[in-house]
């Protein structure tokens, strides 16, 4: 019964938006709201922290694979600079093409 009385009578206290500048609240109001402020505030901030942590890391990582990877494929470079003196070694003891042969 008290469930039927509370919706007709009207709009209920619980879930109203008010504007702190444009209302005049007590001290304590103030307060309130300062302190839900402070506490969504450190919620939103742990999330993001932790965003920001899993981009850090993500973009380390990608980084130091690409770091990796230069090393690699420097290390394989010696392989084609061994080729290439062989091939200049070889070269050296062909006979060379003149017109006169």
């Amino acid at each position: 019964m008290a469930e039927k009385q509370g919706k007709a009578g009207g709009e209920s206290e619980f879930a109203k938006r008010i504007h702190p500048e444009k209302e005049s609240l007590t001290r304590e109001q103030l307060q309130f709201i300062r302190q839900m402020e402070l506490a969504q505030w450190k919620k939103k901030t742990q999330k993001l922290r932790t965003r920001n942590i899993i981009t850090g890391l993500t973009i380390g990582a990608l980084v130091m694979g690409i770091y990796g990877y230069t090393f690699y494929s420097v290390s394989q470079e010696r392989i084609m600079d061994e080729l290439d003196e062989d091939a200049k070694t070889a070269s050296k003891y062909r006979v060379p093409k003149t017109g006169a042969n």
